[in-house]
C-alpha cells in the first residue's frame, strides 16, 4: 500500500466541527500542502441561539488554502456530516467523494441551494483513490442509512482513519454488512491514528440489532386497533423499510407527512435503496377514505427530525392529520442531547391527546451509534498507536479515552481535541501543532453568516424583557418639542396596566430634551446616549428589568 505514495514529512488534523458537540463534522488532514476534508456537517441550533435554523462550520481557513485541497469525503447521508457541503462548495471549489446515496441526497441539497457547478465523485466502499501523498479507501459500516462508510488515509507515517458514525450488528436488517475484515487488514498494515465516533461512549454493553425492531415495529402495527403513528428521522432509512414491510403485511396503508420525508424516500426508492411494496402508500388527502384499523402514518418534522411534527399533530394544530383517543404512537427515534425537555413534552402531549404511546416500553429503535464494547472493539481491530476521539460532547470524548486506555492505548497517545487545535505528527510521533480559525456561521432564513453573537445578544434581551421605544419629534429652528414624547412598549409591560409607569417615563424624556436643547446640545447621538441611559436606569429602579430601549428622534 505505501510503495507507490511519496514520502510524507508532515501530518496535521484537526476538526472545524464535531467535537465538544453533536453534529458539525467537519476534520482536516494535512499531508505537507495536501487537505483532505472529511465531512462537512451541520448543527441544529442550541436554545439560546433565538430564531437560528442551522449551524455550519466556519471554513474560513479552507477558503484561503483552498488551491491546497484535494478532496472532501462525505461518509454517509446525515445532515450532520454533509448537510454543510452546499454551504461550502458555494464558497471553495473542490471535488467531493461519497457513495451512491449519500450523493444522491447531496445533489438534492446543492439544487435547493442553486449549487450547479458541483464536482460529485461516486465511490464504491471497494474502491481505492490514489493522491500525491495518500491513498484512500473506504470500509462498509453499520449505521441507520444505508451506504455508509469509514475512510483511511494510507500515508508513509501510516494509516490515518476516520470511522465516522457506526455500530457492529450481529444479525442487521436486510443487507447492511460492516466489512470486519478490511477493517482488521487495517489495524494490521498499521494506523498511525484513529478518529472514532464517540456519541454512545457512555453507554455500556451493545446498541442492540435493528432485526429485533423490525419484529418489534411489526407486532405494535399487527396488533393496533387504530390508526399507528410512526415517527422517525427522515434520514432513517432502515426504519422507514421496516415500517412499509410491516404496514403491508398486516394490509395497512402509508400515509406519509412531512416534505423532508417525502424527498428523502423519492431518492431513496430511485436509488434502489428503500423497496415500495405494491400499493402500499397513500396520499394524505386519501385518509378520509379508509378505516382507522387500515392506517399508518409515518411523520417527521421540518429537519428531518421526528418530535417537532408529532407536538403539532398532539395539540390539533397539523393541517392534514392529528393524534385522537385510540391512536398508537410509535416514536422509533432517540432523543438527541439538547433536546431532552422538548421530547418529554411532547410524549406527555400525546398521552394527554388520548394516544398509547410507545417508545421505552418496547424496543421500537436502536441507535445506529456503537456502545462501549462496540467501540472496544473497533479499537481492538484497528489497533491505533494514536487516538482522536470525535463526534460528541466532552464528556461523551472522555469517556472513549477511557475505553481507549482499558485496551491498552495510554492516555499519552489519547489526544481530546477542541475544535482548531492541531495535532502534527512527524516521523510517526505526535506532538501539539498550535490551533487553526474554527467558529460557527450561523443561517437564518436565507442569511448565512449575517447573524453574529451581538445580533443573538439583542434577541436574548428582547426575550428576556422586552423592547421600549420612546418616540419623539423636535423643532430644532424654534427649539422646542414638536409633538411627543410617546412611549411604546412590547414584552415589557402590559401598556393598558402600566399608564402611570409610562406617563413618568414620557415626562423623564421630555425633560431630559428640554436640557439638551436649552445647552445646546443638538447632535442626535448625544440626545438619544441621554435618553437611553436615564430611561434604563428609571425603568430598573421600578421594576427590576432591563428592556431593550430605542429612542426615535424625528425631525420638522
Amino acid at each position: 500500500m505505501k510503495s507507490n505514495i511519496k514520502p510524507v514529512e508532515k501530518i496535521r488534523i484537526f476538526a472545524l466541527g464535531g467535537v465538544g458537540e453533536i453534529g458539525k463534522n467537519m476534520y482536516v488532514v494535512e499531508l505537507d500542502e495536501d487537505i483532505f476534508v472529511l465531512d462537512a456537517g451541520v448543527m441544529y441550533p442550541e436554545d439560546e441561539m433565538l430564531g437560528i435554523d442551522k449551524v455550519i462550520p466556519d471554513i474560513t481557513y479552507l477558503i484561503e488554502r483552498q488551491h491546497r485541497i484535494r478532496a472532501i469525503f462525505l461518509t454517509h447521508g446525515h445532515e450532520e456530516h454533509m448537510g454543510a457541503i452546499a454551504y461550502v462548495l458555494k464558497q471553495l471549489s473542490a471535488p467531493v467523494y461519497g457513495t451512491k446515496l449519500t450523493l444522491g441526497l447531496v445533489e438534492a441539497i446543492l439544487k435547493e441551494q442553486g449549487v450547479t457547478n458541483a464536482n460529485l465523485n461516486e465511490i464504491h466502499p471497494d474502491a481505492e483513490l490514489s493522491f500525491d501523498k495518500a491513498k484512500v479507501t473506504f470500509f462498509r459500516t453499520i449505521h441507520s442509512i444505508p451506504d455508509s462508510v469509514g475512510i483511511s488515509l494510507h500515508t508513509s507515517q501510516g494509516a490515518i482513519v476516520y470511522t465516522s458514525d457506526f455500530k457492529f450488528d450481529q444479525t442487521p436488517y436486510g443487507n447492511n454488512r460492516a466489512d470486519l475484515g478490511k477493517m482488521a487488514q487495517i489495524g494490521e498494515q498499521g494506523v498511525l491514528c484513529l478518529l472514532s465516533d464517540s456519541t454512545n461512549a457512555e453507554r455500556p454493553g451493545y446498541s442492540g440489532s435493528d432485526a429485533a425492531v423490525a419484529h418489534e415495529i411489526a407486532d405494535v402495527i399487527g396488533h393496533a386497533k387504530g390508526r399507528v403513528f410512526v415517527a422517525c428521522y427522515a434520514s432513517n432509512i432502515t426504519r422507514i423499510q421496516q415500517v412499509l414491510y410491516a404496514a403491508h403485511r398486516y394490509g395497512r396503508k402509508v400515509a406519509v407527512i412531512g416534505k423532508t420525508l417525502h424527498k428523502v424516500m423519492d431518492i431513496a426508492v430511485r436509488l434502489g435503496y428503500l423497496h415500495l411494496p405494491d400499493k402500499v402508500t397513500i396520499s394524505a388527502h386519501d385518509l378520509d377514505r379508509y378505516g382507522d384499523q387500515e392506517l399508518v402514518i409515518l411523520t417527521t418534522g421540518g429537519h428531518g427530525e421526528p418530535m417537532s411534527a408529532l407536538w403539532r399533530m398532539a395539540r390539533q394544530a397539523n393541517k392534514q392529520v392529528n393524534i385522537k383517543e385510540g391512536d398508537t404512537v410509535i416514536v422509533a427515534a432517540s432523543v438527541m442531547p439538547g433536546y431532552e425537555l422538548g421530547f418529554a413534552k411532547t410524549i406527555d402531549a400525546l398521552y394527554r391527546a388520548g394516544a398509547n404511546v410507545i417508545y421505552r416500553d418496547r424496543q421500537v429503535h436502536v441507535s445506529g451509534h456503537g456502545c462501549q464494547e462496540e467501540l472496544k472493539l473497533m479499537l481492538n481491530l484497528m489497533k491505533p498507536k494514536y487516538f482522536i476521539p470525535v463526534h460528541g460532547e466532552y464528556r461523551m470524548q472522555k469517556a472513549h479515552a477511557r475505553l481507549a486506555k482499558a485496551v491498552g492505548i495510554s492516555e499519552e497517545r489519547t489526544f481530546l481535541l477542541d475544535k482548531g487545535e492541531v495535532i502534527e505528527f512527524r516521523g510517526g510521533t505526535a506532538r501539539p501543532g498550535g490551533k487553526v480559525p474554527y467558529g460557527n456561521i450561523l443561517i437564518d432564513g436565507l442569511g448565512i453568516g449575517d447573524v453574529g453573537n451581538i445580533v443573538l445578544r439583542d434577541r436574548r434581551l428582547l426575550s428576556q424583557d422586552g423592547i421600549l421605544i420612546a418616540v419623539v419629534t423636535l423643532n430644532k429652528e424654534a427649539k422646542t418639542i414638536a409633538a411627543g414624547p410617546e412611549i411604546i412598549s412590547r414584552g415589557f409591560v402590559y401598556m393598558r396596566e402600566s399608564e402611570t409607569l409610562l406617563e413618568e417615563a414620557e415626562q423623564m424624556v421630555a425633560a431630559i430634551i428640554k436640557r439638551c436643547l436649552e445647552s445646546y446640545m443638538l447632535e442626535w447621538s448625544s440626545l438619544k446616549a441621554n435618553i437611553r441611559e436615564a430611561l434604563s436606569q428609571f425603568l430598573f429602579e421600578k421594576t427590576k428589568r432591563k428592556p431593550m430601549i430605542l429612542p426615535i428622534i424625528m425631525e420638522v
